[in-house]
């Protein structure tokens, strides 16, 4: 467990300190620009194509879409789908805790104890002592009531930068936590691709796995800190109280039409990108925040698939339903 972790913050130092946000908004800063006279909209293509802070915004959404997909699929295998909304919960409880200090880097004090809280979810279920859903419930309510606590007495109460950090806010979106968000989308990435298989078979079979020598138990631990490292880079985009919608939606809506397990993650890919970009496009548009504007189109894209495979395509194709 040490090492785990040890290796995730010596890369995570690494990886900031090198700013891979400031290379990755000049490599596609351009591209944004170039593409913004063909988007729709008069403030969408103006603000996120052509101001700074808004490509930092649209690409930061690009990022955290990119690998929740990914990841939205192994939680669904795992049964671990409220995961994602319980470290959201403990993320805004980090959040809490540096408005009280009167931190300028919320998201650092939300990703250690996002990282702490996940690696003792997870022991608690490996070591058979709480259920995932009863351990997650704990932390859940607890960090939430811990946050909202915090700043009712210390903090000065709950101010419009707090609500932006519950509902989504890509205006909070700045250097520092970009080139956070996209540190840990790169890490991200670059573990779920290297251990593909691993937590796949793992996923399925855990048992098989562990007779197999495969470690189950390592790789499960680096999967939950990972998790907790999306979940925080989610919270400006999404909101600490909408991070599912991103994380399992997607992925939930590509079993309905997924025919094998690889197909799911580009179905997973296709209907995030697609609540992301109708999402942030009715946001500006309609000048309402962005995470409850992603979250309400990724329901509506799981509804209109649900309702197109369970009751019009039985109703147009009768026969192969019988059969």
């Amino acid at each position: 467990m040490f090492i785990i972790i040890t290796c995730f913050v010596v890369i995570m130092i690494i990886a900031i300190t090198i700013d891979i946000g400031e290379i990755v908004l000049k490599l596609f800063a351009p591209l944004l620009e170039y593409i913004a006279p063909l988007m729709p909209g008069k403030t969408f293509s103006k603000f996120f194509f052509e101001m700074e802070i808004g490509q930092q915004a649209l690409l930061a959404s690009i990022f955290v879409t990119l690998v929740s997909g990914i990841l939205g699929v192994f939680l669904l295998m795992r049964n671990l789908a409220l995961i994602g909304d319980g470290l959201a919960h403990v993320s805004f409880g980090g959040v809490a805790l540096a408005i009280v200090f009167s931190s300028t880097a919320p998201l650092y004090y939300a990703l250690v104890l996002s990282i702490i809280s996940a690696i003792i979810i997870y022991e608690l279920q490996v070591r058979e002592i709480l259920s995932g859903d009863a351990s997650i419930g704990i932390f859940l309510t607890g960090m939430l009531a811990f946050g909202l606590v915090s700043l009712r007495i210390w903090g000065g109460g709950i101010q419009n930068d707090i609500e932006g950090y519950l509902f989504g806010n890509l205006l909070l979106v700045d250097k520092e936590s970009f080139n956070l968000i996209c540190t840990i989308s790169l890490i991200s990435i670059l573990f779920l691709a290297f251990s593909y298989k691993i937590l796949l078979i793992s996923s399925i079979d855990p048992l098989a796995a562990t007779v197999q020598g495969i470690p189950v138990r390592a790789s499960g631990l680096a999967f939950s800190i990972i998790t907790a490292a999306t979940v925080v880079s989610m919270v400006q985009v999404m909101g600490a109280l909408l991070v599912t919608a991103l994380l399992v939606t997607p992925a939930a809506t590509s079993q309905l039409v997924s025919s094998s397990f690889r197909s799911s993650f580009i179905w997973s890919q296709a209907f995030g990108f697609l609540s992301v970009f109708l999402g942030l496009y009715y946001s500006a548009e309609l000048e309402t925040g962005s995470g409850s504007m992603i979250a309400l189109v990724a329901a509506i894209i799981f509804g209109s698939v649900a309702t197109l495979q369970f009751v019009i395509k039985p109703l147009i194709l009768p026969s192969q339903n019988s059969s």
